[in-house]
């Protein structure tokens, strides 16, 4: 294989490892070999269902270096769990979980030589995209379809790695359609793209919408959203409008681990100032781990938490995270699957 740049160096997710892992299914069933294959293109019929009707589904999780020198994924099985939802809810045939879970682990052993060391993950992304060739199928779903998972080292999602964000409050434009925000596919991502690379155009500043569809707070285009202060961690509570992310699965566990109170509940626009007054803000995401929130732009008004700078809440939260993800802490909710030993 040709030499790669650095994978801390160039942006997240632009390097590719070496080897993938595939299977086609074949009556509803995906035939996997067993064995990962040379990463490459592959052929697919310009009538692929998924080019003309996006029936394509994804996950993303991360396989981080051990403190005692082994390599674990972070919450394989709730990923896929996930996928597998996702993968039901776009009605495309529906991997086995040990068919899915074998090709994840095999993929991410066949590139281990290619993790970098921490701060730096490997980034693991199985993909599910409907192969029947039929553009009359619109309101029909993909009979048949290719599951593939590509890994790709990485650094920090966001340049700069640990710095406090600049959001910008998005109050007319839908994140996605509610009935599908829980689903991971890529038409959930492009609904968000046009509006927030004009909110970058028109001010360098901001780094991500965060989307408050009619005043209801949800997540950003990539991460779900967080307030806390020294006793409470606040979050919107779950439904179909907006990703169930993992990480922020994770983050209320290990808040309610070290004391605090936490709310799941409907975020009030208006409860912005008052908790930048006294309180935090933070995402969190598999890409995005939990990166602090320094300012929130809403019309005219530029609410700043605290000094600017990252939390104290954020930053313990965000430790206690990293910890468990990289082996230097224990594993008390069995969140880590070792691989390669």
């Amino acid at each position: 294989m040709s030499e790669k740049p650095d994978p801390m160096t160039v942006p997240f997710g632009t390097v590719f490892c070496d080897w993938m892992a595939t299977a086609r299914s074949q009556d509803g069933v995906y035939e996997y070999s067993g064995h990962v294959e040379e990463y490459g293109d592959f052929s697919l019929s310009p009538a692929a269902h998924a080019l003309h009707y996006g029936s394509a589904v994804f996950e993303g999780m991360k396989a981080h270096w051990q403190a005692d020198g082994s390599l674990a994924i972070f919450r394989l099985d709730d990923h896929v769990a996930r996928m597998r939802q996702s993968t039901a809810q776009l009605r495309l045939p529906i991997p086995e979980s040990s068919t899915l879970r074998e090709m994840i682990v095999d993929a991410v052993e066949a590139n281990v030589a290619e993790v970098p060391a921490a701060p730096g993950s490997l980034y693991i992304r199985p993909t599910i995209i409907g192969t029947e060739p039929n553009i009359g199928a619109a309101a029909t779903p993909s009979c048949e379809a290719l599951l593939f998972v590509v890994n790709c080292p990485v650094g920090d999602y966001f340049k700069g790695g640990v710095r406090p964000l600049t959001l910008l409050v998005e109050e007319t434009i839908p994140r996605t359609t509610p009935q599908f925000g829980m689903v991971k596919s890529g038409a959930n991502y492009a609904m968000a793209l046009a509006p927030t690379l004009d909110a970058m155009e028109k001010n360098s500043a901001v780094d991500q919408i965060l989307f408050a569809t009619g005043g209801d707070i949800t997540e950003t285009g990539a991460a779900n959203f967080f307030l806390a202060d020294e006793d409470r961690v606040v979050t919107r509570q779950l439904d179909s409008s907006f990703l169930h992310g993992v990480t922020r699965a994770s983050v209320l566990t290990l808040a309610q681990d070290l004391g605090y109170n936490v709310q799941e509940r409907p975020i009030e626009l208006n409860e912005l100032a008052e908790w930048a007054n006294r309180g935090e803000a933070f995402l969190s995401g598999t890409a995005a781990v939990l990166s602090p929130v320094g300012t929130i732009l809403r019309g005219d008004e530029n609410i700043v938490f605290g000094d600017g700078e990252p939390g104290p809440n954020t930053l313990r939260l965000r430790e206690r995270l990293v910890a468990i993800q990289s082996g230097h802490s224990e594993d008390q909710h069995g969140w880590r699957t070792t691989v390669g030993s």
